[in-house]
């Protein structure tokens, strides 16, 4: 087993947990997000949250919006910058117009799933994403409810 590269770690900072139960994942992207200094800062301190947060195609470019990042608290001397804001998605060129291209279709959004560090920068995975009907996600339960039983089943059973 080669020895894994410290750099390589990711240090998760926010997760939309109701994502996956919500929506059904259909492809997942990794992409850049423009900050400025004391919103890195807070996302280091690990203060942010993915709740509402979605994205959006405008003008040709990817935003994220409603993704929230308090003040940095230490930041006196800098101007507060709204906390909501909406923040450009840094992606290649092909990336960006293949997912503009996808987000035409009926029914499909742009979801962030979670947002963490990689090598010092800021990134975000982003989900091209279909929303679930009730009955989806009753299914889901079902199937979640009857997985946990066999595990509970075969948690006591001896394998000797």
């Amino acid at each position: 087993m080669a020895p894994k590269d410290k750099d390589d770690d990711k240090k998760i900072v926010a997760t939309h947990r109701k994502a996956r139960q919500f929506y059904e994942i259909i492809e997942v992207i990794e992409g850049g997000l423009q900050l400025r200094g004391p919103e890195v800062k807070s996302l280091r301190a690990g203060r942010a949250s993915l709740d509402g947060c979605f994205g959006r195609a405008d003008g040709g470019e990817l935003w994220l919006e409603n993704f929230y990042i308090p003040p940095y608290s230490f930041a006196t001397n800098i101007e507060p910058l709204d906390p909501r804001r909406k923040r450009k998605l840094l992606l290649h060129a092909h990336e960006s117009a293949k997912i503009q291209g996808k987000l035409k279709t009926k029914g499909l959004a742009l979801i962030p799933l979670e947002v963490y560090f990689r090598k010092g920068w800021a990134k975000v995975a982003l989900a091209l994403a279909k929303g679930k009907t009730g009955v989806d996600r009753r299914d889901d339960l079902k199937k979640k409810a009857v997985r946990r039983e066999a595990d509970k089943s075969f948690k006591g059973a001896y394998r000797g």
